[in-house]
């Protein structure tokens, strides 16, 4: 994001519309990945509405850290999500998540079905660890890197790759178990 660095310094000054800029341009990846994470829409806008509300009222204690500011907000709504969970006990149910809530434009939608079977896909990353759903979903649908998804996980960047190895290890062996057996 262009000036980002000043829309920070702004919001940290008590600037509501320097905020705004900033949460406009990160709703749409939060939220999907809240979504992607509990499946429900209602409970995914609350929660993306709960990381934003505690991102605006902590913007004083962000620091940049040579990570961007998605890194911070991912942090919190990992930590959301967490919280979700220990006080909810939901069983996360990813491949229930309909198809259009999970991109931001219809054009990536047609796109991705043409490549993938969006329902396999989401059936076999819901049967991941949580650790490794994050990554998968942080670096195969919001597009961070290593270094970006180590910030908002709170690890480091060779536990990224390990994690994503592993995801993908299995994933792989889901997908070899799920083909149909030829005759």
């Amino acid at each position: 994001m262009k000036d980002e660095d000043l829309f920070i310094k702004k919001a940290k000054r008590g600037d509501e519309k320097a905020f705004g800029v900033l949460y406009d341009e990160y709703i749409p990846r939060i939220y999907r990945f809240i979504l992607l994470k509990v499946s429900r829409k209602q409970d995914a806008e609350d929660l993306t509405h709960q990381v934003f509300l505690n991102a605006w009222q902590n913007i004083n204690r962000y620091e940049f850290r040579g990570f961007p500011f998605s890194s911070w907000l991912y942090r919190i709504a990992v930590n959301a999500v967490i919280d979700f969970y220990r006080t909810n006990k939901h069983e996360q149910r990813l491949e229930t998540t309909p198809e259009e809530d999970l991109s931001e434009t219809s054009e990536l939608n047609d796109t991705v079905d043409h490549v993938l079977d969006i329902t396999a896909v989401k059936t076999a990353v819901a049967k991941l660890e949580p650790d490794q759903q994050n990554v998968i979903i942080m670096k195969f649908v919001d597009d961070l890197s290593n270094k970006e998804v180590a910030q908002a996980l709170e690890k480091t960047e060779g536990a990224i790759r390990v994690i994503q190895h592993r995801a993908l290890k299995q994933l792989r062996a889901i997908f070899n178990d799920n083909k149909p057996k030829e005759a």
